[in-house]
């Protein structure tokens, strides 16, 4: 080990399993807390709009450069690790409702080709009476289509590509 300009010497301990370094335990008790219709209503809708604003304040973060956009962004393959190896259906129906809380944000982001951009085209339209022409808008959703083939393509192709090289 290298402290203050000297190279120290650093006893490991070994494991039976041949494994070093430390490992994290959670000192947390899990358990499953049970609830009634009416009170599982409230909990859900807490649950769901907490994932919307966990997203909109990892956008913000991205976009004040606070954390990196690349290593934030995941495909398919980071999807199915985050499943894990072992099935709990809790754990699986939790996630699969947080991506669909995730997607469901993704979606009205104002990108031409999705329903936010279509929000916004309407709300152009309702303040200034009029409609944009049918040539602005095909090409606002070929540019919107063409970002979003862009993600896709970096997510699922050049992201593991990139990661499998280094």
């Amino acid at each position: 080990m290298e402290r203050g300009g000297q190279t120290l010497p650093l006893a490991i301990d070994v494991s039976e399993s041949g494994r070093i370094g430390f490992e994290r335990k959670s000192t947390l008790k899990l358990g499953t807390r049970q609830y009634s219709l009416a009170e599982s209503i409230p909990q859900g809708v807490s649950k769901a709009f907490g994932v919307i604003g966990l997203q909109a304040r990892a956008f913000g973060k991205i976009f004040r450069r606070e954390i990196s956009a690349s290593e934030s962004l995941g495909g398919p393959v980071e999807i199915a690790q985050q499943f894990g190896g072992t099935w709990e259906w809790q754990h699986f129906w939790g996630l699969a409702a947080g991506l669909s809380m995730v997607l469901a944000f993704m979606n009205l982001l104002p990108i031409p080709a999705l329903d936010g951009g279509h929000v916004v085209f309407l709300l152009y339209e309702m303040i200034l009476r009029r409609k944009p022409s049918d040539k602005f808008l095909e090409g606002a959703q070929r540019v919107g289509t063409v970002l979003i083939l862009m993600l896709m393509a970096y997510v699922i192709i050049l992201k593991p590509l990139l990661k499998a090289i280094s």
